[in-house]
């Protein structure tokens, strides 16, 4: 017979407000801007266009909501409810995808396309591309699956989807084109960040080979400047998915 005093344990949820460096970001952006950027501190999406404002030294405000429960200001701004969102002057838009490119068309700060070759532009945007179908869609497959023959495949598909990628960066890098945060990278951050924060902890996902390819670009991304201010202590992280990643663990 179970101990009466046991109680049956509460699952976590996800974070309302950031912490550890990118709450410091939060607070350093709460004034009013001209461009303001509706997200949610758990959300990689969101994390994308905060990273590429960070990157591209764009003055903005930064705007937390609750997308489970849809503020009136931000369904004004777009219908669905969904982060990211932007709010330039008088102007609304969201998609990630579609707003790193929106970024990238104003024309300021540091460009995140090679801005005089088409060729290498295109090159990174088929690139961008391979992460939205391939990497992204088998990292939740991987996260969600409950049957440990089905972590396994799916976690061997991202990892076949990653190599893929890492074997057609620049080498040796450490970014995707080399020396520098760029479009690619902006693409892949979050997901990447999130693959020891979230992935490793929930389905054993391994570390970067010593010395390799792989290591050099996730100690990069890591250590940016960009990135760092926009992600918070890894708690935040663990807490958010965990209703995502159910009670089953496999090692991959």
């Amino acid at each position: 017979m179970a101990d009466e005093n046991t109680q049956p344990r509460q699952q976590k949820t996800y974070h309302k407000k950031a912490s550890g460096a990118a709450l410091g970001t939060v607070k350093r952006h709460s004034k009013d801007s001209d461009l303001k950027l509706y997200g949610s501190c758990f959300c990689p999406f969101v994390q994308r266009i905060w990273i590429a404002l960070e990157a591209k030294g764009i003055p903005y405000q930064y705007v937390e909501v609750d997308p489970y429960k849809k503020p009136e200001s931000l369904l004004k701004l777009n219908p669905r409810g969904l982060v990211p969102t932007i709010q330039h002057d008088n102007f609304a838009c969201y998609e990630s995808v579609v707003l790193l490119e929106y970024l990238e068309d104003l024309n300021i700060g540091n460009a995140l396309l090679p801005p005089t070759n088409p060729q290498l532009r295109a090159i990174c945007r088929l690139w961008a591309d391979h992460i939205n179908r391939h990497i992204i869609p088998a990292f939740y497959k991987t996260l969600q699956a409950q049957e440990a023959s089905a972590q396994l495949q799916n976690a061997e598909q991202l990892k076949t989807h990653i190599d893929t990628l890492v074997q057609n960066a620049h080498s040796p890098g450490p970014f995707f084109l080399g020396p520098a945060l760029s479009f690619v990278d902006i693409h892949f951050a979050p997901w990447m960040l999130r693959l020891s924060r979230v992935l490793k902890p929930y389905r054993g996902w391994p570390d970067p080979e010593v010395g390799s390819r792989w290591e050099a670009w996730v100690q990069a991304i890591e250590g940016c400047d960009a990135v760092r201010a926009t992600t918070s202590e890894e708690a935040l992280y663990l807490d958010s998915y965990e209703r995502y990643a159910g009670e089953s663990s496999f090692q991959v």
